[in-house]
């Protein structure tokens, strides 16, 4: 069996919560198709399993704890991962399961929900990322110990969890515009991009050295400058008439980088809307300056958009979910082996409105697509097509055409901001959170039997 697609972490970086925790749901049900159990485990049931700890009228057993060991073992040999000590290990396990049971019983007193459908859907993709189907899936599961009904109660449960952290750890972030803005301002000086402004000014020099009385002259008129603009006068007139400076386009200076300008005039037309003169004169070394803001051109953040095209088969009495799954494999093998057109199959055969267009869905941006679409689309190169997926709105056949970087406008830049602010602010959420519910949890640890 061919395992999961891995992501990388660039790709993973740039899921939502949300997508993610998706994501997380597949990823941890198909780490239950692994190996045999090993030595510990198999031992575990041949002695008897046993509860290590009662968690409300919830039950851990050994062989969960086991064979949440057996996992973690597994997956930090594969990932060169340094691992704690064997005991040390199986207590922070313990420790895990018992904080997820207790999350179990806040989901089920919450009212939070697993559907049917939504189980269904979690398992025929499971089986299509591992090119099966599911009555092989059910097979593979029979040959190593594990009955089915169990395996879609473990998804129901991961499921069951990442709604409800879903729910109580959003809930509990706030993000204010100061937080979006130095973030903002952060990732441009990351990135080595700056803010560009175009300022005019009138310039009313004043000589090194100068007496006194010129500076407080200089200052009066700047003051009366500014004046006669509030008065409404124009601000390219009043250049031409006193400005030391360039009178070319009304003093203007042009379009510049915020590191290339004078801290004082940053600051002093940051506050600014374009056509807004600072409400100051300002002094220099090179004299009094009246500053008008004529553009601001935010700094450039980019995002990486997706261009992709599919076949939609919706499914329903007529077209059962696995004969779907099947039908799109099919067209997969012929395009791949150059019997068939994507798009040609696409206009005959999707059932989605891109169909006219040969399946072509155009550019999109993070978060357009639902989660398990998006989650197939971050493992492909362009030109390659995804194993059939199951979403809530049938099965689909993926391509991805390209990838490029897209120049964010700031409203976009805003929405990304308030984005990566609630994933960082969501992992203190969530801790706080589970503290919560472990202290409201009964939680009573239980020796192996006989010591």
């Amino acid at each position: 069996m061919t395992e999961l697609q891995t992501l990388s972490p660039d790709a993973l970086a740039a899921m939502t919560p949300r997508r993610r925790q998706t994501l997380a749901v597949l990823l941890l049900a198909a780490s239950l198709l692994c190996a045999p159990l090993d030595g510990f485990a198999q031992a575990a049931r041949r002695s008897g399993d046993y509860i290590v700890a009662v968690v409300n009228q919830e039950l851990v057993t050994n062989s969960e704890v086991l064979q949440r060991l057996q996992r973690t073992e597994q997956e930090a040999t594969r990932s060169n991962t340094r691992l704690p000590d064997r005991d040390t290990l199986v207590r922070e396990l313990l420790d895990q399961l018992i904080d997820e049971r207790a999350q179990l019983g806040a989901a089920r007193d919450g009212g939070v929900r697993a559907e049917e459908a939504d189980i269904d859907r979690a398992v025929t993709n499971i089986a299509a990322q591992n090119q099966i189907t599911v009555a092989q899936l059910r097979e593979r599961l029979r040959t190593e110990g594990m009955e089915f009904a169990r395996f879609r109660n473990n998804l129901r449960d991961q499921i069951l969890l990442e709604r409800i952290r879903e729910r109580e750890v959003q809930s509990r972030i706030r993000i204010t515009d100061a937080d979006i803005e130095s973030w903002l301002a952060q990732q441009r000086e990351k990135n080595g991009a700056a803010t560009e402004y175009n300022i005019a000014q009138i310039l009313l020099s004043v000589p090194e050295n100068a007496a006194p009385a010129l500076v407080t002259q200089r200052r009066q008129q700047g003051v009366a400058l500014l004046q006669r603009l509030r008065s409404g006068e124009d601000f390219a007139t009043l250049v031409r008439e006193a400005s030391d400076a360039t009178k070319e386009r009304g003093g203007e200076m042009g379009l510049r980088r915020a590191d290339k300008l004078p801290d004082s005039f940053v600051e002093a037309v940051s506050p600014l809307r374009a056509g807004e003169v600072a409400p100051q004169v300002l002094r220099s070394g090179a004299g009094f300056h009246v500053l008008k803001l004529v553009e601001r051109r935010e700094a450039a953040l980019t995002v990486s958009q997706q261009h992709a095209r599919h076949i939609l088969l919706r499914v329903g009495p007529k077209l059962p979910q696995e004969a779907a799954v099947r039908r799109l494999a099919g067209y997969k093998r012929q395009i791949e082996a150059g019997t068939a057109r994507f798009e040609d199959l696409a206009r005959q055969q999707s059932e989605d409105g891109s169909a006219a267009n040969g399946g072509d869905l155009g550019w999109a941006s993070p978060g357009q697509f639902v989660p398990e679409f998006e989650q197939a689309l971050s493992t492909l190169r362009p030109g390659s097509i995804a194993e059939p997926v199951v979403s809530r709105f049938g099965v689909h056949l993926i391509q991805l055409l390209e990838r490029r970087e897209q120049r964010l406008e700031p409203r976009e830049q805003r929405e990304m901001a308030r984005a990566a602010l609630r994933e960082q602010k969501a992992e203190d959420a969530y801790a706080d959170w589970a503290r919560e519910v472990r202290a409201r949890a009964y939680v009573e640890l239980r020796d192996p039997p006989g010591q």
